[in-house]
């Protein structure tokens, strides 16, 4: 039986990241223990989308250290054949969800899923259909292989995403704003289906979203990044009992506050 993780999924020490004169990320310092699902909240543009980034290693930030499961990805070069080896060792602990799925629509579903797979594994067809089978099955698709991704609703193919996301059973699951485009009731079970994966499958999701509702709903620890800074973060209910003022604007969709409305 293998030995349970202890060690935080992340941890941001002093993270800043800037592109000219505007700096998206200012001094960035947090954890994120493994097995929890943490939601980063914030207005548009203020660098949550370059966390991502720099969590996986596709940007390196200007300062600070950025460490996945105590290695540190941003002292990683991908010009250097032995880092790339390492670097590409970390990517696999992620499994990511984008904004709008980034199905192919060249592929069916199961080609989709499959995908990852076969670029990254030795796996023979046979394991490959069997664990993409059983992938659709838990984010509650099961018997969709054959369907083209422009067969399916808004809702479907970002379930087909999941399935995607965690095909190669990934430690963090990163979700860039997963409701995105979906009406309340198909956000709501999104949220169902990332707490149905957190629970079946321990894994640690880090969640950018605008949605406040789906933040109650889901989160153990909250965050929020404004003008790059993060001005608030810890466990749910420690946040919002601190009231911050930021996030109480936020949460009340209001003009007036810290906040600056551009």
């Amino acid at each position: 039986m293998p030995e349970p993780i202890t060690a935080p999924a992340i941890e941001l020490d002093g993270v800043s990241k800037a592109f000219g004169a505007n700096k998206v990320l200012d001094d960035v310092s947090l954890t994120v223990r493994h097995g929890s699902i943490m939601v980063m909240l914030g207005p548009s543009g203020t660098g949550k989308s370059v966390l991502l980034r720099c969590l996986v290693g596709l940007l390196r930030p200007d300062a600070g250290r950025v460490l996945v499961y105590g290695e540190d990805v941003a002292a990683l070069d991908e010009s250097r054949p032995r880092d790339r080896a390492r670097l590409f060792a970390l990517r696999r602990r992620f499994g990511m969800l984008f904004q709008d799925g980034a199905l192919f629509d060249d592929m069916d579903v199961g080609d989709n899923v499959a995908f990852p797979m076969r670029m990254h594994t030795d796996l023979s067809e046979a394991q490959i259909r069997a664990k993409v089978a059983d992938k659709l099955r838990r984010v509650g698709l099961s018997g969709v292989e054959r369907k083209a991704p422009s067969e399916l609703s808004g809702g479907m193919r970002k379930r087909v995403a999941f399935a995607r996301a965690i095909a190669l059973e990934p430690d963090i699951v990163l979700c860039d704003e997963p409701s995105s485009g979906l009406d309340p009731v198909m956000s709501a079970t999104l949220d169902e289906l990332i707490l149905e994966l957190h629970r079946t499958l321990g894994m640690t999701f880090i969640v950018i979203s605008h949605d406040t509702a789906e933040a109650k709903k889901i989160a153990d620890t909250i965050g929020l990044l404004a003008s790059g800074k993060l001005v608030t973060y810890g466990p749910a209910a420690d946040v919002f009992a601190e009231g911050q003022p930021a996030l109480r604007q936020f949460f009340e969709r209001s003009t007036e506050g810290p906040i600056r409305v551009l």
